[in-house]
């Protein structure tokens, strides 16, 4: 507070002493060009840098896990933020992720930096914001699906997930691995970026792009302009369209999963357990949550299908003399770039603009929340978030 305080009335005493900052007006007052003491600039940088800092306003388009992260972030550091969905936060494929976050053991991808720090950010922000409902059960891998963990036998599988029916002869442990609501958790951090000053607007659709000459400039809703200094895509598939309205090809296209939530007695799964045919974890409210294999359902029977198919393979796996009910089955449309990795960064070609395109969005949230929040506050690129530039995909302006 101090240091906000400090530029305030530093900007304030240098616009007195007849300094405009340039960035106002988009030149400095001729009056000034001629001669200026070394004092002198230097109140006038001080008095420009803080201008820019004061008025700056950062618009995110999506508030899904992504750009609920991004907003806390950046409303927490104390920046003007703007967080504006077409429905409720969390609605889109947030709501339909399986939400299990893990620690790879070694991975060349673009994102590997991103991905190992995962579980640490997702630590912090529980430091941050205590009633995060984050649930660090470990996972229970075997098959095509294992993950490097500590190797357990049938009877240390039987210890950890007492109501499995049949134990692999082998299987890994990770006891790191976590899993969370997703809405639930997108609602807390959309909560406390509102209590850190963010603004949040539902039901506003962005129906375009505000340009002068090649810079963003804000947002096109349905309730009008709603200018700004940066605008975040964090929409998913819907970034692809905005981006294509202003010539900028973005290599981004949908992808189906299948989620099932099924409810039945508390405590039946205890872990996350992940096998080639099933993939299932227990909140504790008792809802069960399924990632089954997406079999091209386009209809509400379709689904309903699914779920049976899904509470079936609950009960062939696990012991329970408990109704196990089908709640729902959904198919979430992740935005999947073309070689499976995130699109982070700001356009270099298109100023004002910020790509915020995540695979696994669960996964990378915490982290990209921080490193991009800090990337739009400083201008200063974050190296772990060299390998996901959209460049990588070439220059590709029209």
């Amino acid at each position: 507070m101090f240091g906000l305080l400090a530029l305030r009335v530093l900007c304030q005493a240098s616009t007195l002493r007849g300094i405009r900052p340039s960035c106002a007006t988009g030149v400095a007052d001729g009056r000034h060009r001629r001669y200026r003491s070394p004092e002198g600039k230097a109140r006038d940088t001080a008095a420009r840098c803080c201008y820019t800092w004061l008025m700056s306003t950062t618009i995110i388009v999506g508030a899904g896990i992504t750009g609920a992260s991004l907003a806390y972030h950046l409303a927490s550091r104390g920046h003007d933020t703007i967080l504006i969905d077409s429905d409720l936060p969390g609605s889109g494929a947030t709501r339909a992720s399986f939400a299990w976050i893990g620690r790879p053991s070694t991975t060349a991808l673009p994102s590997a930096p991103l991905r190992y720090m995962a579980l640490d950010e997702y630590r912090r922000l529980e430091q941050e914001l205590p009633h995060l409902a984050i649930r660090w059960s470990g996972a229970l891998t075997w098959g095509a699906l294992a993950e490097a963990g500590h190797s357990v036998h049938p009877g240390q599988v039987t210890a950890l997930e007492p109501n499995l029916i049949d134990p692999p002869a082998g299987a890994n442990f990770q006891r790191e691995d976590a899993a969370f609501d997703p809405t639930v958790v997108t609602d807390q951090l959309v909560d406390a970026a509102v209590t850190n000053g963010a603004q949040l607007h539902v039901g506003t659709p962005v129906i375009g792009l505000e340009r002068r000459s090649r810079t963003v400039t804000g947002v096109q809703t349905a309730e009008g302009l709603m200018p700004a200094t940066t605008v975040v895509l964090a929409a998913g598939n819907g970034a692809v369209p905005l981006c294509r309205s202003i010539g900028l090809a973005l290599p981004v296209a949908p992808s189906p999963a299948m989620l099932v939530r099924l409810h039945t007695t508390p405590d039946l799964v205890q872990r996350i357990v992940a096998r080639p045919d099933l993939e299932v974890r227990q909140q504790p409210d008792g809802t069960v949550l399924v990632v089954i294999e997406y079999r091209g359902e386009a209809s509400r029977s379709a689904l309903a299908d699914a779920g049976r198919r899904a509470r079936q393979r609950v009960l062939e796996s696990f012991r329970t003399r408990e109704p196990v009910d089908v709640v729902s089955a959904q198919i979430g449309w992740r935005p999947m770039p073309a070689d499976g990795e995130p699109i982070i960064g700001a356009e270099r070609d298109v100023p004002g603009l910020y790509l915020a395109v995540l695979h696994s969005a669960i996964t990378l949230a915490a982290a990209v929340g921080r490193l991009a929040s800090d990337e739009i506050t400083t201008g200063i690129e974050a190296p772990e978030l060299a390998g996901c530039r959209r460049t990588r995909f070439g220059q590709a302006i029209s």
